[in-house]
Order: structure tokens, then C-alpha cells, then sequence
């Protein structure tokens, strides 16, 4: 068990007025599993990844992340946590326009400690996993879509993390983009690496292999089920064509 959510409540306050946005959550997550979650706009889907990803605490509860209760540690404690054991992937893909490819890739090895020399070499061996060799020294407004959202994917991965949370990750691509970003995606969790995806697109969900569903802050639903087939040989024919656009 990699993570596992008992009791997880999550309230807001406006003024005096205390908002439920999610409501006794009960979720464990397997080592190496591929989960999606949908729901509706206003569900808790991005308050329980915000959750998930040690980006806010929850209001009750407890979040156990590889053992270790993380609802209970400090900023700091949790700081470590995301650097170390969890990777994001986000739909408007959080470049910095100024930095080439290969420095954004670099950036989150700068907060580990990690010597130049190595960074940048650990940066260029995760563009080269995502396909972008090719792309290393352009500029995020020199790449296309598919591109910027491969180089998010290599940032995300390069501390190798055990958990790979994705918001949206297909909603701002073109169908072709999409479809070459969920291959990579199944290669990833192919490895061994726990997906963990935030959509509310249905024939994005059903690549992975189950479903959480969430309404009004609860899960009302689960699906367990072999993650749909693509056809292979289009998807690496896609893959290919998006990355040298």
C-alpha cells in the first residue's frame, strides 16, 4: 500500500460560513497502480489532489503516504515529501518561460541539492525518455503543446518519484497530443510508477485500470477494470509525429 486515506474530511471557511468539500474519504492505493478520478466541476476532485500532493492538509482525518502519516507533519516535513516521493503533471503545464527545456527539467534537482553537472545530466536523460532529445535548448514558447507537456512529464519524473499525480493533464492538448501524453503515461506506470489522474474526461479515465468517482465531495462509485486497448501502432505513430512537430 502505498497511500492510504482514512477519515479525510475537508472544510473552508468564508467568513463564518464553513464550506464541506470533502466528506469522509476512504481511498487506498496500491504500489504501482493507475487510478483515475472523475467528477463533475465542484466535486473535490482538485481539493483531494491538493491533498494527495501534500499541497493542503486536510480539516479531519489521516493521510498515510509510504507509512508515514503526512496529515501530521510541518511545512517543512511535507516540503521534503513533495520533493522526494511525488512528481506533478498539471493541464497549463507551470513552464517558466524564461528557461530553456532542459533548465526546467533541471530546476527541482537545484532544491535537492543535486551538483550542476549531475542536474544537468539527469535532465537530459528525462527529456530523452519523453522523446524531446531534439528539443532540449528551446524555449517553452518554441514548443507546441504536446511538447511543453512532455517536458512537465521529464520535470515531474526526474527525482524519480513513486507517485505521479496528473490534473487534467490532457485539457489544454489537441486529441493527437492527448493521446501520445496517455501512451507515455502507460509506459510510466508500465515501469512501475503509481498514476494517479484528475479527470473528467471519460475516454482519458478509462486508460487507466480503475475509477474513482466523486460527487458533492464523496465517492459514490469505483471501477476496477483492464485499462483500455489502444491500437499500438497508431499511438506510436502518433507519439512520433507529435514530437517532431
Amino acid at each position: 500500500m502505498i497511500l492510504e486515506l482514512k477519515d479525510i474530511c475537508k472544510d473552508y471557511v468564508s467568513e463564518e460560513l464553513v464550506v464541506p468539500v470533502l466528506k469522509d474519504i476512504h481511498l487506498q492505493v496500491e504500489e504501482g497502480e493507475y487510478l483515475a478520478v472523475m467528477g463533475p466541476s465542484g466535486s473535490g476532485k482538485t481539493t483531494l489532489m491538493n491533498l494527495l500532493g501534500c499541497l493542503d492538509r486536510p480539516t479531519s482525518g489521516m493521510y498515510f503516504l509510504e507509512g508515514q502519516d503526512v496529515s501530521a507533519c510541518d511545512d517543512d516535513e511535507l516540503s521534503d515529501v513533495r520533493l522526494n516521493s511525488i512528481g506533478f503533471v498539471f493541464q497549463n503545464f507551470h513552464l517558466l518561460p524564461k528557461m530553456t527545456a532542459l533548465d526546467n527539467v533541471a530546476l527541482p534537482l537545484s532544491y535537492a541539492g543535486i551538483p550542476l553537472r549531475e542536474r544537468y545530466r539527469m535532465a537530459r536523460k528525462a527529456l530523452a525518455k519523453v522523446g524531446l532529445e531534439d528539443r532540449m535548448d528551446f524555449m517553452p514558447n518554441q514548443l507546441s503543446g504536446g511538447q511543453k507537456q512532455r517536458v512537465a512529464i521529464a520535470r515531474a519524473i526526474i527525482n524519480h518519484p513513486k507517485i505521479l499525480l496528473a490534473d487534467e493533464p490532457t485539457g489544454s492538448l489537441d486529441s493527437k497530443s492527448g493521446l501520445a501524453i496517455m501512451e507515455l503515461f502507460r509506459q510510466l506506470n508500465e515501469e512501475g510508477m503509481t498514476v494517479i489522474m484528475i479527470t473528467h474526461n471519460e475516454k482519458v479515465a478509462r486508460q487507466a485500470k480503475r475509477i474513482i468517482h466523486l460527487f458533492d465531495g464523496e465517492i459514490i462509485r469505483e471501477e476496477t477494470q483492464k485499462a483500455e486497448t489502444v491500437v499500438q501502432t497508431e499511438v506510436q505513430m502518433e507519439t512520433q509525429e507529435v514530437a517532431s512537430e
